[in-house]
């Protein structure tokens, strides 16, 4: 085969190998009379080639060839950041190098693809990454000739996501892989080729298929009041210049994760009706941004976009704001003015908080969801209206209900389509580019540069639990950068406390599969890295740990017991340590008696 070019100054790795797989396929348990194969704990299965040959021809004829490569590249980019959670548990006091060759062999051992390093050149610390490999004998190209014969372009899509998952929670930047020559083609090999997203010209093309939905990951220039958003003004993941200075203005709709993408679609689903939203979620979440998107999507995107906290206003104010005031209707109203009903006609009014609205204002707010009509404070005649409703809370809205505190009518009128927007602790895929995004967002408005984060920061923001979510996550990385040095990396030490404290916990669910190499050896030239390896609390119990029958990701009383005592009763740090679901871990311990030990976060 023809020898490939490399970029200046990188070397390239001829007839390396990559560590060997004894450590990895110890990991691998076969419990065929359970029917389970488990992987380090997580479940997995078999797939005849033929089924899955099958089920791919399937997608491209029902779907047509955007959507389905779309679909295969989002199934191969969380499969990828499921395979990531070994980075930790695996070689966690090997090189650099040892620990990202976890991503190529894990494709290998699951029956993917063989591959082989050309080029990997990685610098966490500095910024730094390219990479080239080889994928040889790709179940992808075997499947896409058996019903197509050759290919005119590249078909390792889910491949191409495997990488491009694993690589961006590796680096803790967005890595996107292109897959430059196909054996479906007629080449003797694949070759991918993976850099930053920057990096890439005309990448827009290559990201589009990473969102279940084109309005995902994409920037809202205004967020005025009335000055809604329209679809020309979404637009893709801009370079940093292109940034807005404003700290709230240009946000980002930004997720790769199967719930994240799930919301996403919701938010498809309903935009073209006129039925109202209730977007449900713990604070942080992002409620507002996604308000705005369903805004910008929705054929009212040209007309007004009004936004209210009703936590924010005095409760004595709450109806004149949001109803409007006639002139002389109480001491100080010198003027007649409209309220926020008034100025969204036409369009949306996004009601955030709305748990907070009194008994009262609650019942003319009912009226104008039944009727389309609302009245001024003082006034005497109706408006009709033609408004739509978005609402949000971070309570249980059944449970205030419940105790009083919200009518049952209005709950049942504003519940026509709920949409629940899950903590970013259950969708930790997006983590990454979460913190890639405000990374590049804030080094633009404080005129810094950073080369990014260090593995050890990176773990650290990958093990921790974020209750403060999106917004937590906006508030780090600020304040990291803020206390790093220029031109530097941002390390452990310029993470919050509670933050830092995260490193040593086995590393969750994260973005992180590439196709990446299958060989022998440590450290291999062209592989440099200046940070350390991945911190690992030798008190957390085993992952793997197995029940009285031998069935892997069980767990036994004693290592539930031990990690309950470690964390301190956190269910979803127990959860991480033990390698299973919050749920599995909540049901093993009511059924050990230990269910009053734990704590959930709310």
């Amino acid at each position: 085969m023809k020898p490939h070019s490399q970029p200046k100054n990188s070397r390239s790795l001829e007839n390396s190998q990559l560590p060997g797989f004894d450590d990895l396929v110890a990991r691998l348990h076969l419990a065929p009379e359970s029917g389970q194969i488990w992987l380090d704990g997580k479940r997995m299965f078999m797939l005849h080639l033929s089924a899955f040959g099958a089920l791919r021809r399937e997608l491209i004829e029902s779907l047509g060839i955007d959507r389905a490569r779309g679909l295969l590249t989002r199934m191969g980019y969380l499969a990828g950041s499921k395979d990531a959670e070994l980075v930790n548990s695996v070689r966690k006091d090997s090189s650099v190098y040892d620990a990202f060759s976890i991503g190529p062999q894990l494709h290998a051992l699951e029956g993917v693809v063989r591959v082989e390093p050309v080029i990997v050149d990685v610098d966490v610390a500095r910024g730094r990454f390219y990479t080239e490999f080889l994928w040889w004998g790709s179940i992808e190209d075997e499947a896409h000739t058996a019903d197509y014969g050759v290919a005119a372009d590249p078909v390792c899509w889910m491949q191409i996501g495997y990488a491009s998952g694993y690589s961006s929670a590796f680096f803790g930047r967005r890595v996107i892989y292109r897959e430059v020559e196909c054996g479906a083609m007629g080449h003797e090999a694949c070759r991918i080729i993976g850099k930053p997203v920057d990096d890439w010209p005309g990448v827009q093309e290559d990201l589009r298929y990473f969102d279940a939905q084109p309005f995902a990951n994409r920037k809202i220039i205004s967020l005025g009041a009335q000055n809604a958003a329209t679809p020309s003004h979404f637009e893709q993941a801009p370079a940093v210049e292109n940034l807005h200075k404003s700290r709230f203005k240009g946000r980002q709709l930004i997720g790769i994760s199967a719930a994240f993408n799930s919301v996403c679609h919701m938010i498809d689903r309903v935009a073209d009706t006129t039925a109202p939203v209730l977007l449900l979620g713990e604070t942080g979440v992002g409620k507002e941004i996604f308000a705005q998107t369903l805004h910008a999507v929705s054929p009212r995107a040209e007309r007004p976009f009004v936004a209210i906290n009703c936590a924010a206003i005095p409760e004595s104010l709450v109806e004149t704001d949001l109803f409007g005031v006639e002139k002389g209707a109480f001491t100080g109203a010198t003027i007649s003015r409209p309220g926020r009903f008034e100025l969204a006609d036409t369009g949306s009014l996004f009601l955030d908080e709305i748990g907070c609205l009194s008994l009262a204002a609650q019942g003319k707010l009912l009226r104008v969801v039944q009727e389309g009509e609302v009245e001024r404070v003082g006034g005497t005649k109706s408006c009709h209206l033609d408004v739509r409703i978005i609402a949000a809370t971070n309570i249980d809205l059944e449970l205030a209900v419940a105790k009083g505190n919200f009518r049952q009518d209005l709950l049942f009128r504003l519940n026509i389509f709920p949409i629940a927007i899950p903590p970013l602790r259950e969708r930790r895929e997006d983590i990454p580019i979460l913190a890639d995004y405000f990374l590049r967002r804030y080094c633009e408005i404080h005129k810094r540069h950073r080369t990014g984060f260090t593995e050890r920061a990176l773990d650290a923001l990958l093990s921790y639990d974020w209750p403060g979510n999106v917004r937590e996550v906006e508030n780090v990385v600020e304040r990291a950068i803020i206390l790093s040095a220029e031109g530097g990396a941002m390390d452990i030490g310029h993470l919050p406390a509670a933050v830092a404290a995260g490193v040593g916990l086995p590393r969750p669910t994260t973005n992180q599969s590439a196709g990446l190499p299958t060989t022998r050896g440590s450290m291999q030239p062209g592989f440099t890295s200046s940070t350390p390896g991945v911190a690992h609390d030798q008190h957390v119990p085993d992952m793997s740990a197995v029940n009285h029958e031998g069935a892997p990701g069980s767990i036994t009383a004693s290592s539930l017991q031990a990690a309950i005592e470690h964390h301190r009763g956190n269910l979803s740090a127990v959860a991480r340590a033990l390698g299973v679901t919050r749920p599995r871990v909540a049901y093993q311990a009511k059924k050990l008696g230990m269910e009053s030990l734990l704590r959930r976060r709310t």
